[in-house]
């Protein structure tokens, strides 16, 4: 019983684990493709509308 009980930690962890390697797989993602972007347009930055104000500011990673 004890070894059941082990594999279904391991399994959750894993299971974890390789949730949070595919969100940071999917953020660097869409870091490198605003890169490209920007770099197609020789652009120095991807501007983002804050809402609060209504202005325009360079987006952060």
């Amino acid at each position: 019983m004890p070894q059941l009980i082990l594999l279904a930690i391991v399994g959750i962890v894993a299971y974890v684990g390789y949730r949070a390697f595919i969100r940071e797989a999917e953020r660097v993602s869409a870091r490198l493709r605003r890169a490209e972007q920007e770099a197609k347009t020789k652009a120095a930055g991807t501007l983002v509308k804050d809402p609060a104000t209504g202005e325009y500011r360079v987006a952060k990673d």
